[in-house]
């Protein structure tokens, strides 16, 4: 076994520890793990079970309750903070409408995550959770964009769900895939778009806006795949209209 195996296995029964000492509910465990020190973002799948209980009243008030509680970590737990911000982030577009307006209402404890600073093995790490933080509260002061990709998300989210019983043997469409079982390498290897972003910057050269869009976890690609096939879909039933609109004016021209 690796020793980075070794090591993921121990801070897995660790997590697991802390959740019986602690007696976390369902909810806040699922949260804890799909904010966890573990080198990969959080599976789709978890993600979308989170975002599916915050519309119960009291799962949403613990599942909130966890999630600023790991924004508020630091240092060498800096993917307790990314990670808060990424579920932050899916929560906000296809839970309940209560995490955006909490969100809003607590804008100040991620507009401080801009100013976020982490260092390892000279990597900076805290790039990670700046650019997200910009992310976030650039959405949250946009009222309009915000509800329009919510919008998207929650109509993707629906037609997958009607369909997902042609995705798999389980009905799933959220199951690992060969991507979920290779961590992408968080500050080990090829840099992250935002890193990419802004070493592009500092340098001098234009950035790219694909370098920003640009998924950065499996979560974060699942979302956006779901969410270009869904307005792929919108702009087909908008032509097919179009085009019968036409047809019947080309007719009664006639």
């Amino acid at each position: 076994m690796k020793r980075n195996d070794t090591q993921m296995n121990v801070a897995g029964i660790r997590r697991n520890i802390k959740n019986l000492a602690h007696n976390y509910s369902d909810a806040q465990i699922k949260v804890r793990e799909a904010t966890s020190n573990d080198p990969w973002g959080p599976s789709s799948t978890i993600m979308a079970e989170i975002a599916d209980l915050t519309y119960n009243v009291v799962a949403f008030s613990e599942i909130m309750q966890m999630i600023w509680k790991r924004t508020n970590d630091h240092g060498k737990n800096w993917r307790h903070v990314y990670k808060a911000l990424l579920l932050l982030e899916y929560l906000i577009k296809t839970g309940t409408e209560k995490v955006a307006q909490q969100c809003k209402e607590n804008i100040y404890a991620i507009q401080t995550l801009k100013d976020f600073q982490y260092m390892e093995e000279g990597k900076d790490q805290g790039m990670h959770v700046r650019e997200k933080a910009k992310q976030l509260v650039s959405l949250l002061k946009d009222d309009e964009r915000l509800k329009n990709e919510r919008a998207r998300a929650l109509k993707a989210k629906e037609r997958f769900a009607r369909t997902a019983s042609g995705f798999g043997s389980d009905g799933s469409i959220d199951g690992p895939t060969q991507r979920d079982s290779r961590p992408p390498n968080w500050g080990e290897g090829e840099p992250t778009a935002a890193a990419a972003a802004a070493a592009a910057a500092s340098a001098g050269r234009p950035v790219s806006e694909i370098e920003f869009v640009r998924p950065q976890t499996v979560g974060e690609e699942e979302l956006q795949l779901q969410l270009a096939m869904a307005m792929s879909r919108e702009e087909a039933e908008q032509e097919e209209q179009k085009r019968r609109s036409d047809d019947v004016r080309l007719q009664l021209a006639l």
